[in-house]
């Protein structure tokens, strides 16, 4: 448990966070006039929420100007290190404020960490308003965070910064280290900081100590080396990345679905996710009007398989790029769908007696099997559905 306190040798990220709404950088959608956070900020209106959103958009700055705001006993914890018995004991220190007439904000940081156990015991105090609870995340909350805690709480999506927003961190933060910065050294950091702002003042924080006078785009590439691609594999970022890479195949753009393509391989996705993934597509997406296509896709991921990278990148890039050419059509998907729920409504609907095999006399007597003929394009007289079915499926 940490109460934020004055240190010496703050990071300069540290050094530089915003105290007030005035001096907080980007997220306009929630701190705008009249926008949801400015509001409950300035009204005084203490609410429990989830901040879901990449890293350095500012979720701890925006929990201790909130903590500030309403006056309230500030407590952070991390779901990295703390557990249940962490909880508990700011549940006790909630209670003993609650009586004294003191509101307890509890910061958790990285909530998506804790486990079901740990995250229901904050219902009831929740709740009962013993604790403010701002819950931090940068994973999907839908997935991360139990329903009956999101009940309870407002989750707030948070953006990444733009490179204007970045640019103005950047130079606010060479002004404090009272450097002078090459404009074209804070377009690059502003380039490959990915939306984080915390990323962007330490690196520069690291090009200060490599320059000699002022901070040059040499200072910067030495800083800041290679750009971590913000991609994890088990991660919301994963779901992202691959939906865009579907959708851009989906909608013909092969510039797009090859740029992330190279996202995934770069990020060190496996490849043979990404095979599977385009031999889905080529039967749900392109289906009767290319049929070769999955053919072409299953040949992929046997390239993948016995090639590997880097080599198998033009086995991907030769698939994706006739996903991205072909027609596309959803009547293998859309028919598909159609009997998956008619199969699901009607499990046991009676096979029409003429198109069951008949083995014995007595079911050929019954009337099994009759009037069968082997003949390519066979008709029976009442279809060839189960009686109940076809009257669902009859003039749609």
């Amino acid at each position: 448990m940490d109460h934020p306190s004055s240190t010496s040798n703050k990071p300069l990220a540290d050094q530089l966070r915003p105290s007030n709404l005035s001096e907080v950088v980007g997220q306009e959608h929630v701190l705008g006039e009249g926008k949801f956070l400015r509001s409950i900020i300035t009204n005084n209106q203490p609410t429990s929420m989830i901040l879901w959103g990449p890293p350095g958009t500012g979720k701890t700055t925006l929990a201790r100007i909130m903590g500030d705001a309403w006056e309230a006993d500030f407590i952070e914890i991390s779901a990295v290190v703390s557990g249940l018995s962490d909880v508990r004991q700011v549940i006790k220190h909630a209670e003993q404020n609650r009586r004294l007439g003191q509101r307890t904000l509890l910061f958790v940081d990285e909530i998506h960490r804790f486990n079901k156990a740990q995250q229901d015991a904050f219902l009831p105090h929740v709740e009962n308003g013993t604790i403010i609870l701002i819950g931090a995340t940068t994973e999907n909350p839908s997935f991360e965070v139990i329903n009956a805690l999101l009940s309870r709480t407002k989750v707030v999506v948070l953006e990444q910064l733009t490179k204007d927003h970045l640019t103005k961190l950047i130079k606010k933060g060479a002004k404090h280290l009272n450097k002078k910065i090459n404009p074209k050294a804070v377009d690059l950091l502003a380039e490959l900081s990915s939306g984080d702002g915390r990323t962007a003042l330490s690196t520069l924080e690291t090009a200060t100590g490599l320059s000699k006078t002022s901070i040059t785009l040499e200072n910067i590439k030495d800083a800041i080396q290679k750009r971590v691609p913000a991609y994890d594999k088990n991660g919301d970022e994963h779901y992202s990345v691959i939906s865009a890479f579907i959708k851009s195949m989906r909608g013909s753009s092969q510039e797009a679905a090859l740029y992330y393509l190279y996202r995934m391989i770069n990020a060190g996705e496996d490849p043979k996710f990404i095979a599977r993934r385009i031999i889905v597509f080529a039967s749900e997406d392109i289906g009767m009007s290319s049929p070769h296509a999955l053919t072409l896709a299953i040949s992929v991921f046997q390239a993948v398989e016995r090639v590997g990278l880097p080599e198998a990148e033009y086995a991907l890039a030769h698939g994706v790029v006739a996903m991205c050419s072909a027609k596309k059509s959803r009547e293998v998907t859309n028919s598909m769908s159609k009997a998956k729920d008619l199969a699901s409504r009607y499990p046991n609907s009676p096979v029409p007696t003429n198109l069951r095999n008949a083995p014995t006399k007595l079911m050929k007597d019954l009337g099994y099997n009759k009037g069968y003929k082997w003949k390519a394009g066979f008709q029976v007289k009442n279809g060839f559905l189960p009686e109940d079915v076809a009257d669902q499926t009859t003039n749609k």
